[in-house]
């Protein structure tokens, strides 16, 4: 078995918080809305491109701590580092930055409205970084 990237998450939530959620997925990591299969509660599948890789789920009658309480945070591989500064900016989302000392990656840190951590992961040697040794 070889593990190659992250598939999906999904996050149960109360239908109260659905839109929230669809609206930030959707506005701040610019995900879209698409197919998703008849299931027992509502929701939405979230793709990137052709992928649904985050999942939405109004299962819960209210906001609840659980096994998802000890989660730190989901990754999502990203491009694009100061298109995606540009953008968290114009829509007014809070950010932090944290480059990786001694390794190619940039890391951007998101808040999601119900608190959940999500880091955006650029790769600088396919990001062509100015000054970064693409040689490796």
């Amino acid at each position: 078995m070889q593990v190659s990237g992250l598939n999906h998450y999904t996050l149960r939530c109360t239908p109260d918080e659905l839109r929230l959620l669809h609206d930030f997925y959707v506005g701040c990591l610019q995900l879209h809305a698409g197919d998703r299969p008849t299931m027992p509660a509502p929701g939405y599948w979230l793709y990137s491109g052709e992928r649904p890789i985050v999942h939405l789920y109004a299962s819960l009658t209210g906001s609840e701590a659980g096994a998802t309480a000890a989660l730190d945070h989901i990754s999502f591989s990203t491009h694009g580092l100061e298109a995606t500064r540009a953008h968290l900016k114009a829509k007014g989302i809070a950010f932090d930055e944290a480059p990786v000392p001694g390794w190619p990656i940039h890391q951007i840190f998101v808040r999601d409205p119900l608190g959940l951590k999500i880091e955006l992961t650029f790769d600088l040697d396919k990001e062509g970084a100015p000054g970064h040794d693409q040689s490796h």
